[in-house]
């Protein structure tokens, strides 16, 4: 949604203060700490004096950072959590009587439509290109892929058109659905410039190369980047950092069982608020994802936080991402597919500390002056300014 756009829409007479609103952000899925969901959006808004309350799973209700946190069930079956988890998230909702829901989930459209139908605010905000991200879901039959990305892609379009607003965390996203309600709001880090972070002399940092994600999975590069930490020179002492659920039992049992696996740490899900400390003791970053559609137009959000940390960062060999990265200049790119490219890359860098640390260097510096949430949490609360202002006919 074009700024100014919003800005001629909202009424001189909005005087209001945000307290008297109350938004609840729903999700099925995500922990009630998400990065994107929690610590950005969720606690921004309540940082701008709105009422902000967190349906999730979770086991118990809580404030935290100024937002409430409603617990729901959690079940972590993939068709327990489309159907228990989701009408307990409805119940939730309901129960809460807010003036704005804010839906996280594909999982959650038929919540949305529902709270429309009772006179609502809803906004859908778009982590991922599901259409795309539906043809490389392992669990689906590859002759129903194209069928179910096609009735995703009809749903969310029906949604789109119904919906108060969308948040894309992409442009290429953002794309799909209506400019006029359509704001992009990417991942890009919380930099604090009163409390700066103590960074370690990179020099004095142990050699260890780590993925951080909510999730360690296929086609994130699980194999890929266990083989490859397995083939850097024993001199150099290297450890692979892996945090992250592990979903698949099958993959947990085929990494755990390689023989480089001795060199691998791996330490599980960690809160968001933890995974900088972790970040500030490795040399290297790795985001290694596949080449699947829906990842190649991706802003991964673990990619500001290595660059936030300042340490350098060795990625996929994608167009798009060279595009954004390459004149930044924190990356080395690779084929995901290649180990032995992978582990080159991961031996020049522990071998050139100099050149590994200004790379890291140049990627903090992006991430503190122009790659933040800052501006992007301004379009958030616009897109929000313009919603509460907007009259009650205009929103059903």
């Amino acid at each position: 949604m074009n700024d100014e756009s919003r800005s001629a829409l909202l009424p001189s007479s909005f005087l209001l203060p945000p307290s008297s609103f109350h938004i609840v952000h729903l999700t099925s899925v995500h922990p009630p700490l998400d990065n994107r969901i929690f610590f950005k959006e969720c606690r921004s808004l309540a940082e701008a004096g709105y009422n902000v309350t967190l349906v999730a799973p979770h086991e118990q209700t809580e404030l935290i950072d100024g937002v409430r946190i409603r617990g729901v069930p959690l079940n972590r079956f993939r068709w327990s959590r489309v159907t228990k988890t989701m009408i307990a998230v409805y119940a939730a909702a309901v129960d809460e009587n807010a003036d704005v829901y804010h839906l996280h989930d594909p999982e959650l459209i038929g919540v949305g439509m529902l709270l429309k139908l009772r006179g609502k605010r809803v906004v859908y905000d778009v982590h991922e290109d599901l259409p795309r991200q539906v043809r490389s879901k392992d669990w689906i039959p590859r002759c129903l892929r194209p069928i179910v990305a096609g009735c995703a892609s009809l749903a969310e379009a029906a949604f789109g058109r119904v919906a108060n607003g969308i948040v894309a965390a992409t442009p290429t996203i953002a794309r799909r659905f209506p400019t006029k309600k359509t704001c992009t709001v990417r991942n890009f880090p919380r930099v604090s410039h009163n409390r700066p972070v103590q960074f370690r002399p990179y020099n004095q940092c142990e050699p260890l190369v780590i993925h951080a994600s909510a999730e360690i999975s296929t086609a994130r590069g699980a194999v890929e980047m266990v083989r490859a930490i397995g083939l850097v020179s024993e001199h150099l002492n290297a450890r692979l950092m892996l945090i992250g659920h592990v979903h698949d039992p099958a993959l947990q049992t085929k990494i755990s069982s390689m023989p480089e696996w001795s060199r691998v740490d791996w330490l599980g899900w960690k809160p968001a608020r933890e995974v900088p400390t972790l970040l500030h003791q490795a040399r290297i970053g790795l985001n290694l994802l596949h080449d699947f559609p829906n990842y190649r137009d991706a802003l991964p959000t673990k990619m500001y936080e290595y660059m936030s940390a300042g340490i350098p960062i060795i990625a996929s060999d994608f167009p798009q991402w060279r595009e954004l990265y390459e004149d930044i200049g924190c990356t080395l790119f690779v084929d995901p597919n290649n180990v032995q490219e992978i582990a080159d890359a991961i031996q020049w860098l522990l071998r050139h500390p100099t050149e590994a640390e200004a790379l890291g260097r140049r990627g903090r510096r992006a991430v503190e002056t122009t790659l933040n949430w800052k501006s992007e949490e301004q379009k958030l609360l616009r897109m929000y300014r313009q919603l509460i202002a907007a009259p009650q006919k205009d929103v059903a």
